[in-house]
């Protein structure tokens, strides 16, 4: 969304900058935001740029120059009531069971517009998204921790 290109330029000028520094990409900025470079970089840049208007910090966003790090994006749908209240499941009271899926997954979750979204590495998002789906189809909230731990336990060999 446009309206987070702000978080997109940064203090003076600075993530598009290392956006384009890193990715050998140009970022237009006017009504839209075009992005323009060579394949896979032109791709990077784009998928960062994806990461901070689904609601990630530059920071966090900037994970995505990690090789095994990927961005996975959930639609929720509904009526705008349905969709308000599936996205306060996936954050929770203060932003504990964003947290929760934070800690037990290792990916980065955001929660903006009607999307939730992830950046992690593959075994990471695919636990993430587990968990989302569980909540956003009406799961308990101890349910899905249960079944996070258990499988970070089946991992791990006890």
């Amino acid at each position: 969304p446009i309206e987070r290109s702000p978080v997109l330029i940064g203090k003076s000028g600075k993530i598009k900058e290392e956006i384009e520094k890193r990715t050998g990409a140009k970022i237009t900025i006017s009504d839209e935001i075009e992005i323009s470079g060579e394949g896979e970089k032109e791709f990077l840049a784009a998928e960062i740029v994806k990461a901070i208007g689904r609601g990630f910090s530059p920071g966090k966003a900037f994970r995505l120059f990690d090789s095994d790090a990927q961005l996975d994006v959930i639609s929720i749908k509904g009526t705008p009531n349905t969709i308000k209240r599936l996205m306060a499941r996936v954050i929770g009271s203060g932003g504990k069971a964003r947290g929760n899926i934070e800690r037990l997954t290792g990916a980065s979750v955001a929660v903006q517009g009607k999307t939730a979204s992830m950046i992690g590495s593959y075994r990471e998002i695919e636990k993430a998204r587990g968990a989302i789906e569980m909540l956003l189809s009406g799961r308990k909230h101890s349910t899905v921790w249960r079944h996070l731990e258990s499988s970070i336990k089946s991992e791990d060999g006890h």
